[in-house]
């Protein structure tokens, strides 16, 4: 864990309970990402998601415990660390082009104006968006298209680390997917660290090397940390073929749906809470009976 690229050591939230007291969200939670990974973190609402989120992005200070990226102390938010929100969050009064070369403008300051403009003009082509299309103002664009925008905006700023809070929830089913893949494609060509809340568990394992798994809040805890054992390029028509599909569905399902709850409320007693790495592969399984292990929950 120390020596991770991402590494969140003994990280601890308290809030005041609203009657003298307080309550943890979560207690020594510690867990690492490697340089490159796309891992995801699934969990019931209130279990503390988007409260590491914030950690990470600096917008917010833990209790206690410490979040290190590439060795250093994470302390505020920085143009190393780019956000998507699932609102967008983007200037209204500029057009599309305009929110991306703001911030490419900040971060590489040394850069000509052209230069600028063609690297967020190539991000935004990345992600399906050209002519017209990138000089119109928010207002102007569907929530599609908006939320390509906030992708393009993450990734061209070259961050060193991504997060993802939840960026396709308010879009529908046909959007999400096309997103999805457009983000795929542009991960794949910057290999950027991604770190993404999802309540999808099926757009969780078309997208992520691992996911991360929390218990029910509050004293929530990442309990376990789960490899995708399904090779890449992955395409979400031919993904559910595969023989560790439904085998790793089942067992996120079966977490949430029941072990989530049961090792709720658990005190870490000083304790650092690492996760428990779950891996499951069935592809030199040589069962007669495969469809027990192919079986939907």
């Amino acid at each position: 864990m120390a020596h991770s690229f991402l590494s969140i050591e003994k990280l601890t939230q308290v809030y005041p309970d609203g009657n003298g007291g307080s309550f943890s969200v979560f207690e020594d939670a510690s867990f690492g990402v490697e340089k490159g990974e796309f891992v995801c973190i699934l969990g019931h609402s209130g279990c503390g998601k988007s409260t590491i989120m914030n950690i990470l992005a600096g917008l917010d200070e833990p209790t206690s415990g410490v979040v290190k990226m590439d060795g250093t102390a994470i302390s505020g938010p920085s143009l190393d660390r780019g956000v998507v929100f699932q609102n967008y969050s983007l200037l209204p009064w500029l057009t599309a082009l305009k929110n991306v070369t703001f911030g490419v403008a900040a971060r590489f300051p040394d850069w000509s104006r052209d230069k600028v403009t063609e690297h967020s003009v190539a991000f935004l082509e990345k992600v399906g968006l050209a002519g017209d299309a990138i000089h119109r103002k928010p207002s102007q664009l569907s929530g599609g298209m908006r939320q390509r925008v906030s992708i393009a905006r993450a990734f061209a700023n070259e961050p060193k680390l991504l997060l993802l809070d939840e960026p396709f929830g308010a879009l529908d089913a046909l959007t999400r997917g096309t997103i999805q893949d457009e983000l795929l494609k542009v991960w794949r060509g910057t290999n950027q660290t991604v770190f993404m809340i999802t309540h999808d568990i099926d757009e969780a394992i078309l997208l992520a090397d691992r996911i991360l798994l929390m218990t029910n809040g509050p004293l929530a805890r990442v309990a376990e940390s789960v490899d995708i054992t399904i090779p890449r390029p992955r395409n979400r028509t031919a993904i559910v073929e595969h023989p560790n599909y439904y085998a790793i569905r089942n067992h996120l399902v079966h977490f949430l749906g029941q072990r989530s709850q049961e090792l709720a409320g658990q005190p870490s007693d000083g304790q650092m809470q690492r996760p428990e790495t779950v891996h499951i592969d069935l592809t030199d399984d040589d069962s007669d009976e495969p469809g027990e292990h192919l079986r939907a929950v």
